[in-house]
This record gives C-alpha cells, structure tokens and sequence, in this order.
C-alpha cells in the first residue's frame, strides 16, 4: 500500500517549482504586452496609411494698395450674355436629325441640325427639269429662226424677179418676226427657270439648321422626329427652337441700381466684382454705361458692367455682387508700404502669438508664419508669408502639421 502511495507522490507536480512548467508566468505575460503593442502600433500605422486627410484650399489675392480705390456703393446683378440664341428654323417642317448636346462648342456656320427636305429636293428637281425643258424649246426656235431666214431671202429674191407676190414676202417676213419673238419669251422663261432653281435650292438649304456664331450650346429644346416652326402654332406639339447658343466672349454684368445713388456711378469706372459661387474670388470689371433710362415700378437704373478678363468660372445667369470702387485721386500723397496679399480669415491659425497659414504644395503642407496687417469683411490683410497665386488650406482638419499629406476635398 506504501508503494503505490510513494509512486503517486511521484507523480504529483509541485506548483512552487518553475522548472516544472519550463515558462514564468511574469515572462509569458510580457511576451503578451509586446504583441499587443506591436499589434496596435501596425494596426493604427495601416490605418493612417490608408487615411489621407481632405482639405479645401483658396488662391491667395493681391490687394490694391491704391487708397482711392475704395467702395462707394454695392449692388447685386447677374452675368449675362451679350449674344444669346436660341436658334430656329426658317421653315416648318419635321426634325430628322440633332446635331448637338448641352455644352458642345459650335462654330459659325456649323450644322446643329437638319429638317425632312424630301419636298423641297423634288421641288428643285422640278425647277432643274423646267430650266432644260425651256432650253430645248429656245434651241428648237433657234432652229426654226434660220429656216425662216432662208425663206424670207428666197422670197425676196423671187419678188425681185416678179415671180413671187409681196405678199408672199410679208408672209415670209412674218414668220421671221414671229420666231425671234418666241425666242425672246423662251430666253426670259429660261431666266425665270433659274430664279426658281435659286429660290429652291435656298428652300433646301433652309431645312439644315446652322449656328449663327460662335459659342457655348446651353439648351437642347427638341428632338428627331418633332415638329419644328418658326412661329409659335398654337400648341404645345411644334417646337420653335432646336437649342440656345451662348457666345461666352460676350459675357458681363447687369445690375440695378437704386436711382437716388446712380450719380456714384459712372462709365469707365472700376469696380470689384464677387460671383456668388466663388466668394473668395475679387474679379477686375469696369462700367461700360449706365442705361440712360429708369425703371419707374422699382426705382433703378439698369448698369452694365463689363469683365477686365474672361474665366471658364463665370457663367451666364450666375448671381454675382459688386463694389463701385471710387477713381477721385487721394487727398495727399500715401506711403508705400510695399505689396499686400489678402487671403480668407479662414485660413489663418494660430500658435501662442504666432499666425500662420498651411500652403498646398502639390500634394504635401508647407507651415508659413505670417505678419498680419487688419482684417475686413472675412478677410485678412497680409504683407509677408505668402505670395500671390498660392492656395492655402481654409478648411481642415485642426491637427494639421508641417509636411503632412494631404489631398484635396472633392
């Protein structure tokens, strides 16, 4: 029975001795701890990786440092077009093909679309067929004429010889006449054939529909297959234009202005202009002329305003602000303080006492202390830091660093 007892002893493991496990719970445990940190390290490494943050960015402006060029009186229009079409047919008659799509680019003369000329063809084949008909009836009486010429000469002779009667010669001369005559109305009916080949050649041209200038096609009004007219018919199945053409070199500004301030304004003057869709964005325009009428309902005086330079930005019927900008030179001459910059308040940051701005450079962030001038109407005035043309990050995350990626928010 001591046997069997001893033999159990032995094979009994004593807790309190390390080596029978051949591992320290303390050493297992830290072999733990450090997977868990290389782990979560790789894990939040992978994740920054995959995770870029998304900015938006505005171009950085040069103020006009000229101190008389300050507003005196605001107003909001709309971008308009100058030249704008819609462009229609000459003719009635049925679509058969459509030539154009919403902001295609057309030139002068271009084809934008083609109406059923079936008629029109067969017109002109009948007008080609009568030209030929009264030719060969001129050449028949030209024919006839030098027969008749012969005739007259031979009675001529046989009257002078006194075996013809005069009136055998009358009769002979008769004939003559009546023949140039006919060929006199056979060469005016061969002119009248071709005025009618003219007039259906340019029924036939009517039915292709072309641009009438160059621009931008905004609208497309109809399809193969409708009716088209250039006159309204009364219902709503006939359709009175293909699409509107916008000639974008003739875009400009419309406002109204309150008739108690148009004394402010003035052709020629400068203005600064902000589209709505763009507010950042100070446009260089100028007055082209004050519409020298009023309109008696609303008190205003309509002003066109044209651009300094054109931008694919600026569309027609856009919602767009201006500042008159006032040209009365200044009182007294003003110290050069050098160039200025204006950039979106958003954009600036702050360090302890430190302003500074992230510059976008191609993918990668630029920290840039600047020296902040005042701030205006959301903006801020800069004369160090920056240079005119650089984008700089408005919106963002706050964490932001020096030469972190980024990329741009759609």
């Amino acid at each position: 029975m001591s046997d069997k007892k001893d033999r159990l002893n032995e094979l009994r493991i004593d807790r309190a001795d390390p080596s029978s496990t051949g591992t320290s719970p303390g050493l297992a445990l830290g072999v733990i701890a450090l997977l868990l940190v290389v782990g979560g390290g790789a894990f939040w490494w992978f994740r920054a990786q995959g995770q870029v943050p998304e900015v938006r960015v505005a171009s950085v402006e040069t103020l006009n440092t000229n101190p008389a060029a300050e507003s005196v009186l605001d107003a909001t229009g709309y971008v308009t077009a100058r030249r704008r079409a819609t462009v229609s047919s000459k003719v009635t008659g049925k679509i058969v093909e459509v030539l154009i799509e919403e902001g295609m680019s057309v030139r002068e003369g271009q084809v934008l679309a083609r109406l059923d000329n079936s008629t029109a063809s067969r017109l002109l084949a009948l007008a080609e067929a009568e030209l030929g008909a009264a030719t060969s009836a001129l050449a028949e009486n030209e024919v006839r004429l030098a027969e008749a010429e012969l005739n007259l000469d031979r009675a001529r002779r046989l009257v002078e010889s006194n075996v013809a009667s005069q009136s055998d010669l009358d009769s002979a001369q008769a004939e003559v006449d009546s023949i140039k005559a006919r060929l006199d109305v056979g060469r005016e009916q061969i002119a009248v054939a071709e005025r009618t080949i003219e007039v259906r050649r340019q029924e036939l041209e009517d039915t292709i529909i072309r641009s009438p200038f160059d621009g931008i096609v905004v609208t497309k009004n109809a399809q193969p297959g409708e009716m088209i007219s250039p006159v309204s018919a009364g219902g709503g199945f006939t359709r009175t234009g293909i699409g509107t053409v916008v000639d974008m070199e003739s875009l400009e500004i419309e406002v109204d202005v309150n008739e108690a301030y148009i004394n402010r304004v003035a052709s020629g003057q400068k203005v600064s202009a902000t589209l709505d869709a763009y507010p950042d964005w100070k446009i260089p325009a100028t007055v082209i002329t004050p519409v020298p009428t009023a309109d008696r309902q609303k008190a205003t005086v309509r002003v066109r305003i044209g651009f300094d330079g054109l931008d694919p930005r600026i569309l027609p019927d856009m919602g767009i602000k201006v500042s008159f900008l006032d040209a009365s030179p200044p009182p007294a001459p003003v110290e050069d303080t050098g160039p200025l910059w204006r950039v979106s308040s958003r954009a600036v940051r702050q360090d302890g006492d430190v302003s500074f701005v992230f510059v976008y450079n191609g993918g990668t962030l630029e920290r840039r202390a600047i020296n902040v001038v005042e701030e205006r109407d959301g903006q801020t005035i800069l004369n160090a830091g920056v240079q005119a043309g650089e984008q700089v990050v408005v919106e963002g995350p706050e964490d932001l660093v020096d030469g972190a990626p980024v990329k741009l928010s759609e």
